[in-house]
């Protein structure tokens, strides 16, 4: 299947030239500041979020521009829950829409999307719009877009381990080969990669119980605009912080002494 070219950025600009290597495969975003760039501007929290849409559309984008195979996208935590009864509503249903009203368009772009998260308590209504986006796009391969929405890092570590014990006293597997594979394989998206960088947007410099497991050894990034004010070029400038780091994963490097 051919896949459509997104369209460039309205500024004409285009990505960094970096070696393939110094891209990132799985990059996790925390989709931050929505709500302060709408109480500065004396807007109501959601409009945030929905000027939020467009910043991740052209994410995506950008991401597709550059050669990234993997997002992974903060839209809705366990914990955000706490908040008022009026914006979870606009947040879950503001999320079903977007999937709903921008699927054909990603599907086009071979975007894979998929979601991770818990099912008690979320609304029946996003998720059968999200089986209804994964189930459309299954087969593309250009990037998988994973909405992560009511999911906590937590809440994932503990609900593998909870599967984990039901097989070992339903006797499906041994007790005693628990390892870390075995534990990544009951994670809500088994064959998700490790992430290679977490992108924050909006100042915060805090994970927020966002894919503990997979971003063990990731690189963090912290940028101070909003959320609704990122777009494919803040991303690029994002990439470009991660490119000059450098990756040793828990080795060292023996330097010479003078």
């Amino acid at each position: 299947m051919s896949f459509l070219t997104p369209p460039p950025h309205a500024s004409g600009a285009t990505p960094p030239q970096l070696p393939a290597q110094l891209v990132p495969g799985h990059i996790a975003i925390v989709m931050d500041g929505n709500g302060r760039w709408a109480n500065e501007r004396g807007l109501p929290r959601t409009e945030g979020h929905r000027k939020g849409e467009e910043a991740l559309l052209d994410v995506v984008a950008g991401a597709l521009d550059i050669g990234v195979k993997h997002l992974s996208a903060y839209a809705f935590s366990t914990e955000n829950w706490r908040r008022s009864p009026a914006e979870v509503s606009f947040i879950l249903g503001f999320s079903r829409e977007v999937l709903r009203k921008h699927q054909d368009m990603l599907h086009s772009w071979g975007v894979r999307i998929q979601w991770a998260g818990r099912r008690p308590r979320l609304w029946g209504s996003v998720i059968r719009q999200l089986e209804e986006a994964a189930e459309l796009t299954k087969h593309n391969d250009r990037l998988t877009l994973t909405m992560c929405i009511n999911y906590g890092g937590r809440a994932e570590i503990a609900d593998a381990a909870a599967a984990i014990a039901a097989d070992v006293a339903a006797g499906r597997i041994s007790g005693r080969r628990v390892s870390e594979e075995m534990v990544a394989r009951y994670l809500y998206q088994p064959q998700l990669p490790d992430v290679d960088m977490v992108w924050r947007t909006g100042g915060e410099h805090r994970l927020s119980n966002f894919l503990l497991w997979q971003a063990a050894y990731a690189e963090l990034v912290f940028t101070d605009e909003p959320w609704p004010e990122a777009d494919r070029r803040a991303l690029w400038r994002a990439i470009e912080l991660y490119a000059r780091r450098d990756r040793r994963f828990g080795g060292a490097v023996e330097r010479a002494s003078k």
